[in-house]
């Protein structure tokens, strides 16, 4: 239980990284991932990595600048300009559903505008799912230049597009759904340099 832990990245660039265990039945027809981040990084990186052996941005939640996110759906793109950061914990959540393509993007607790996205595509279940790296290959292919360096927690993806209060509860860290990943109960396997420290404030 990672209950008011974070993941320390502890060195910039880094070849380190967090692989995430996820028990997937079938392919998404929706999803939605939340995370919260803290850096003073200002070069592109990688936050969240969901590759396939048929597709290595399969799901991607990238940061190629301080005040822009990268929301990938089978290797495509849509961008959220966010406000520059005052250097302050990012708490992020980001939806897709297949039927209408609609993205949903959540940015410390509120709504920015919806976008649309890959409508009618189906997200591969075998999947290398990895934090802190952005893959090139299925489990791999990392440029250093694109890793994290910073403090990682709450983590969860789920296999369904969340309400609006339940986006609102994952900002506020409240009481949450069931998740094929969930940070309270995550499995999980550190690769080089990442250390699990208390969160050193809420």
């Amino acid at each position: 239980d990672l209950y008011r832990k974070v993941f320390v990245f502890r060195k910039d660039p880094s070849d380190a990284f967090v692989v995430l265990q996820a028990q997937l039945e079938q392919p998404l027809r929706s999803f939605t991932v939340c995370l919260r981040s803290y850096t003073d990084l200002s070069r592109p990186h990688s936050l969240f990595s969901y590759a396939t052996k048929a597709q290595d941005n399969e799901i991607l939640l990238f940061k190629p600048k301080p005040e822009e996110y990268r929301f990938y759906v089978g290797g495509k793109f849509v961008t959220f300009r966010v406000p520059e950061g005052r250097r302050d914990w990012e708490h992020v959540c980001a939806s897709w559903e297949s039927s209408t393509g609609i993205v949903r993007f959540w940015f410390n607790g509120k709504p920015w505008p919806r976008k649309g996205l890959q409508r009618g595509y189906t997200v591969g279940a075998t999947a290398a799912i990895l934090l802190g790296q952005e893959q090139d290959s299925f489990g791999g292919g990392f440029d250093l230049y694109n890793s994290f360096s910073g403090e990682l927690t709450d983590v969860y993806l789920w296999d369904t597009g969340l309400s609006p209060d339940k986006m609102r509860a994952a900002f506020l860290s409240l009481r949450l759904p069931p998740a094929l990943l969930a940070w309270n109960s995550l499995s999980y396997e550190v690769k080089g340099d990442v250390v699990v420290k208390p969160r050193l404030r809420e």
